[in-house]
Formats: structure tokens, C-alpha cells, sequence
């Protein structure tokens, strides 16, 4: 067995946690000492301990001498934990293999370089690839300071989001719309324009078998026309924040505020202004679940990273029935947001494939 195999151990460890270390990345670390594995760990929350400590408190004494195994560059600095580092080379390690370096300011380089200094033997890259990936929203929100923006979208072959009576339920299979909420567990934040509040009344939840975390419920709503009887409002399932602008109703926010909503005055109703704000407030993943025409306005902004889309095998046809995407959209080709396919797999009777953009980081 070689690094290429503790690191993947490592790295499966860390993507068990998708969805409840935000801010923090996904980690993972394996120690391993005379061929056998003597210590596992992953970063489980954040302000709880690192992959790193859990690992060596497992190992115990076998730490002395071993290989550490850790997906991200040790910290080296007091945070809300310890630094790891330093609990490394106080556990006597004597190699640590580290797929990626931290793109933390704080951490970058620095904690490689204290191991170093220290005597230990060092190798960073191993599985670079993979652990770039699997952190790319935590290492986006610490390049830019604006959420990673996931747009979602169900669709049936022929593009159609709706019937053209506006009938959209269900496009998807079971399985398909499980996968949603699954999606919705793994990110901070949920958003909508207020057009699909108005039509649908939606609880915007995580609902899993099993259970899961709720997002932070957006709603974009330049004149706060959010009614107050809506499940966004009156469930406490989870908060609810509405984005709007200078021009809505005083009275109106103070109402909503009186229920438990956070309102948000925007000085514009940009898509920027509002991935802007919610950087400020620390959501670093964001799930796009809008009509086409809050899709239209990401798309026009360029504010997208990734893009999931289902497709039902269904053939709705209509000239004026919904579509995924609409807005101005743009009138070049050369202006077309290029996309990458990373995943296509088959869920239930329907079909997924994730995408990234094209140079985004």
C-alpha cells in the first residue's frame, strides 16, 4: 500500500462530512505506522476538533514515529482550535503527507514550514486533484468572499420547465427529487425570487429519510411582496432572510422582522450586490432553485460556478412553455457561459449531470 491509498482513505473520511463543516473545508487524515493503520479522523464541525486530532488521539502513543496522512495543509495557528502543527510534531510523527496546501491567509505554506523547520519529513500533492476539488467552495469563498453558486435546474428532454398551462408537478421521479434535497443539506443557503414564493408557497427544507440540515432560506424581493401567511415566514424551520431594496415599505420589514424574517436593504437589486451581502455574512455555498427568470439574472451576472440539471424523459413541447433559463439573455455566441461536465449518472427514470463553469475557481 502506498500514499496514493492512505490519502484516498483520507479523502473518503472527509467527503462523509459534505454539508456540516461550512465555514470550515472537509477534512480528513489517516495515521499509519509499520504498514497499519492506527488512527483515522475528520473535521466533524466547525469549532470542534480537527481531522488531525482526532486521528493522533485515536493513535494514541503509535503516533511516535508514524505517517500522518491529512487532505489540507496543517493550520498553524490559534483559531477557534489549537494549531495542528503543532500537535503533530508533539506527537512525535516523522513523516505527514498533505494532498493541497490551505488557501487560508492564515494557514497557507505556514504550517508546512513549521513541520519543516521542526525536522519532520514533508511531502505535499499527493491527490492534489481530488482535495482541490473536493474544497473548491470553501477555497472560492476565501479567493473572492462571495458564495459558491450552485444553479439547479429540472427539466424534461425537450428543455421544458412547465407545461403551457404552467403545470410543473412532477417533472422528476422520487429518486431524482431526493437528490435535491440531499443537495440542499450540503449548502448554506437556499434562494429564490419572490415570483416562486407567490406561486408555490414553498418550505424550502431539507427533507431526508434520515434527516438533514436546513439551509438559510433567500428570498430576492425588491418590493417585499412576501406575504406574511407563507411557510417561509410563519414555519421556523429554518431562517429566513429577504433581500430588497431602499424603495420597499418600511412597515412591511418591520412586520416581517416582528415574525422572525431577516430583511436586507440592497442599495441596487443586483445579483452582485446580493452574493456581495451574503459573502459579509458568511454563507460560503449558495443553492439557486429560482425560476427562469432569477436563473436569467445569474446568468446575465455570470454569477454561476456549477450547474445541476435534471431531465425527466418527458416531451411537454408548446412554443410558450417555461424554460430553464430566461431573462435578456445574451446575443452573442462567444458570450455563452461555457461549461464543463463533470458527472453524468442516471437517478431513478431520470438523468443528472453536473457541471462547472468554465474558468471559475
Amino acid at each position: 500500500m502506498n500514499d496514493v491509498y492512505y490519502m484516498n482513505l483520507a479523502l473518503d473520511l472527509a467527503r462523509s462530512t459534505k454539508g456540516q463543516t461550512s465555514p470550515n473545508p472537509m477534512v480528513g487524515s489517516v495515521v499509519v505506522k509499520e504498514g497499519a493503520i492506527v488512527g483515522v479522523g475528520a473535521h466533524l464541525k466547525a469549532g470542534e476538533g480537527h481531522a488531525e486530532v482526532q486521528a493522533l488521539t485515536m493513535a494514541g502513543e503509535k503516533a511516535k514515529g508514524a505517517t500522518i496522512y491529512v487532505t489540507l495543509e496543517p493550520c498553524s495557528h490559534f483559531g477557534r482550535t489549537p494549531p495542528c502543527a503543532d500537535l503533530i510534531i508533539e506527537k512525535g510523527c516523522k513523516r505527514v503527507v498533505v494532498a493541497t496546501k490551505d488557501s487560508n491567509p492564515e494557514v497557507s505554506g505556514r504550517g508546512i514550514a513549521k513541520l519543516k523547520e521542526a525536522g519532520l519529513e514533508v511531502e505535499v500533492g499527493v491527490c492534489q486533484e481530488e482535495a482541490n476539488e473536493l474544497n473548491e467552495v470553501f477555497f472560492h469563498f476565501m479567493k473572492n468572499q462571495v458564495p459558491y453558486v450552485t444553479l439547479k435546474s429540472a427539466t424534461t428532454f425537450d428543455g421544458k420547465t412547465a407545461t403551457v398551462a404552467g403545470k410543473s408537478k412532477w417533472i422528476t421521479g422520487p429518486d431524482a427529487r431526493e437528490d435535491v434535497h440531499r443537495s440542499r443539506h450540503q449548502h448554506d443557503a437556499i434562494l429564490v425570487g419572490i415570483n416562486t414564493v407567490l406561486a408555490d408557497n414553498p418550505s424550502l427544507t431539507t427533507r431526508l429519510p434520515n434527516g438533514g440540515k436546513n439551509p438559510i432560506r433567500i428570498v430576492l424581493d425588491r418590493s417585499l411582496r412576501i406575504p406574511t401567511d407563507t411557510k417561509l415566514v410563519q414555519d421556523q424551520e429554518a431562517p429566513t432572510w429577504v433581500l430588497t431594496t431602499e424603495q420597499a415599505s418600511i412597515k412591511k420589514q418591520l412586520e416581517l422582522e416582528q415574525l422572525g424574517v431577516s430583511v436586507f436593504r440592497l442599495e441596487d437589486d443586483s445579483i452582485e450586490a446580493a452574493l456581495a451581502l451574503l459573502g459579509t455574512k458568511g454563507v460560503t455555498s449558495l443553492y439557486v432553485e429560482g425560476g427562469a427568470e432569477v436563473n436569467g439574472s445569474f446568468l446575465k451576472a455570470r454569477a454561476v460556478n456549477q450547474m445541476i440539471m435534471y431531465l425527466a424523459p418527458k416531451l411537454f413541447g408548446g412554443k410558450e412553455a417555461q424554460t430553464a433559463i430566461g431573462g435578456a439573455g445574451f446575443h452573442e455566441v462567444e458570450e455563452a457561459l461555457e461549461l464543463e461536465v463533470k458527472e453524468v449518472t442516471t437517478i431513478g427514470t431520470d438523468i443528472k449531470i453536473v457541471s462547472r463553469v468554465k474558468g471559475s475557481e
